[in-house]
């Protein structure tokens, strides 16, 4: 189960997903050939496909292959219930990893600072807002603004005299 519990977190943190998107994902939506991730029914009504990153698909198809439960459900994460078996539920995932983060000892525990970590990340990379607004699937870049908090202090070292100003 703490296998698990880590693809949740990877899901989050690899990919920018959504706790209800994680909790949606059908086994047939993942690609395994293109290396892919198909979202359907997310937030925004539309499909989206994600690159499906090697480290994290491998922990998927390893969970798949040798830790999920038996089940006669097609979701990747199943949760058990007496002797039935439903699909994990986005309040389930977001208890699932901040039970994570009290583990090893975080006070705070909102799963949704894994899309923040992962906003950021892509930035401090290299990737424009533009393509960080699309890998979250925001609509607009005011959204993608608020996740990816810039690092004032690295740009103000780099950051250029103000035209006119005294340098």
């Amino acid at each position: 189960m703490a296998e698990a519990k880590l693809r949740h977190y990877s899901l989050r943190i690899d990919l920018g997903m959504r706790s209800g998107e994680i909790a949606g994902l059908r086994v047939a939506d993942i690609d395994w050939r293109a290396g892919t991730v198909t979202l359907k029914g997310t937030k925004s009504l539309r499909q989206d496909i994600l690159p499906l990153p090697m480290e994290t698909g491998q922990a998927l198809a390893d969970y798949l292959q040798h830790e999920r439960p038996v089940s006669t459900s097609n979701s990747v994460f199943v949760m058990h219930r007496g002797d039935h078996d439903r699909r994990m539920t986005a309040g389930a995932v977001r208890g699932v990893i901040g039970s994570a983060y009290w583990r090893i000892g975080l006070t705070h525990t909102r799963s949704h600072a894994l899309r923040h970590a992962f906003a950021c990340r892509l930035v401090e990379n290299g990737s424009s807002l533009k393509e960080v607004a699309d890998l979250l699937r925001h609509r607009s870049l005011n959204s993608t603004l608020i996740y990816a908090k810039l690092d004032t202090p690295k740009l103000a070292a780099v950051a250029l005299p103000w035209p006119g100003s005294a340098a």
